[in-house]
């Protein structure tokens, strides 16, 4: 395997798939080897690059930095051999760990492990890598392991991430879900975890309407988890699209959890918070979208629920837009002009479109049976008597007002 990984590249090779770039790094959408998707990149640098999802965490700078300036399989090489030149954030603590994992994994295997549950691996390079996440800078994921239907860099370029508690409320639930029906409905892809409370009724909605929908997952996406999430996964890796920093058969750990937020908020146009207590991740990925100049929102809950604290600080302090519906989430990730939210207003009355003379004249006519005389109204409407008087026949005219000798009452209503 060692020499698989030993960097292929020969005077002649830059145009072969991945060249040297302004840094000395890989060139993005460098020439390929004459296949699409996620095969564009060269066999060497994939396979590279599997391997080192193995050697860190994700979201690793020190492998990102290293990664803009040499291409993977000279970063695999350079582990193995200790032959590692001055470089930010690497010392030999560290150098020592990535190097006692290194004998370990096989990343054929994993590579074989994922195609056979009918996923692919893509890599910086390959037509299908969405770019949003170079927002991530030396923290942008080494690959993405995908399992499911579409193009995740075109169902990335439409969509919203919706998040929020594990422990939620049934309004939190019922808010998530309709919120991602009706995006759904608008053509939206709804991106979230795959955890228990918000994130199972945020898929639940898309996939209910026969929506496009993408779970950003914490573990291998061979794994199901949680496990009484297992079916619902199950069918977005049919109906959607499953996405992971992690190679197979890789689980879970609280800090993973926080670091795929991150891709999360990449990822998508905006993130929108359901339900979160002042203490909870949900709210990281807001802050995260936040700081990636992506649209932050959030949708109020009970001022009695603890659940709804942390977003109403979040609103509070400017940190989200308060969102009601999909219309109003739509307006801010949406094109300029043309996904506009409707102008919320009361019913018009037909009072309401009296000019202002009319209509104060109707204010001063009481609804009482003895009415009022021309001389009384003209003294509380503040018009001369032969205005009001002027007044009152158009009134009369609408059916608002009658008059029963020489006073004015209102026409009393069933």
């Amino acid at each position: 395997m060692n020499q698989l990984l030993r960097h292929p590249r020969t005077d002649g090779d830059v145009g072969a798939g991945v060249g040297p770039g302004p840094a000395g790094g890989p060139a993005v959408g460098a020439g390929t080897t004459g296949t699409t998707g996620a095969s564009a990149a060269p066999d060497a640098e994939r396979v590279a690059r599997a391997l080192l999802s193995r050697l860190g965490e994700p979201g690793d700078a020190v492998i990102g930095r290293w990664l803009a300036r040499l291409p993977a399989v000279d970063v695999v090489e350079a582990i193995r051999t200790g032959a590692v030149p001055d470089h930010p954030g690497l010392d030999a603590a560290r150098l020592s760990g990535y190097q006692a994992r290194l004998p370990g994994p096989d990343p054929e295997t994993d590579l074989k492990r994922v195609r056979h549950v009918g996923g692919r691996f893509i890599i910086p390079g390959d037509t299908e890598w969405p770019s949003q996440l170079d927002d991530l800078g030396d923290g942008r994921p080494i690959g993405l392991w995908t399992v499911g239907t579409g193009s995740l860099r075109l169902l990335a370029l439409r969509s919203v991430a919706m998040v929020g508690s594990r422990a939620c409320t049934a309004y939190g639930a019922h808010v998530a879900g309709e919120l991602a029906a009706q995006l759904a409905e608008r053509g939206w892809v709804v991106v979230s975890g795959a955890a228990y409370g918000i994130d199972a009724a945020v898929h639940r909605g898309a996939l209910a309407v026969g929506g496009m929908t993408v779970a950003v997952l914490a573990c291998g996406v061979d794994v199901a988890y949680p496990k009484g999430n297992a079916e619902l996964i199950r069918r977005i890796g049919v109906q959607g699209l499953l996405v992971s920093e992690l190679p197979p058969g890789e689980h879970p750990n609280r800090f993973r959890f926080v670091l795929r937020n991150r891709v999360i908020a990449a990822l998508t146009r905006g993130t929108v918070v359901v339900e979160a207590a002042v203490r909870s991740g949900a709210l990281s990925t807001a802050r995260r979208a936040r700081d990636l100049n992506r649209h932050t929102m959030g949708v109020a809950g009970p001022v009695t629920s603890e659940l709804s604290a942390g977003v109403h600080a979040l609103i509070r302090s400017g940190g989200a837009t308060l969102v009601t519906d999909a219309a109003e989430i739509t307006e801010l990730i949406g094109a300029i002009g043309d996904d506009l939210a409707p102008q919320r207003s009361g019913p018009v009355l037909p009072r309401d479109l009296l000019e202002p003379p009319v209509a104060r004249v109707l204010e001063a006519v009481p609804a009482t049976a003895e009415g009022a005389p021309v001389e009384r109204l003209a003294r509380q409407s503040g018009l001369p008597p032969d205005e009001v008087l002027q007044r009152l026949y158009e009134l009369s005219s609408l059916g608002y007002v009658e008059r029963h000798g020489a006073h004015w009452r209102m026409v009393r209503r069933r």
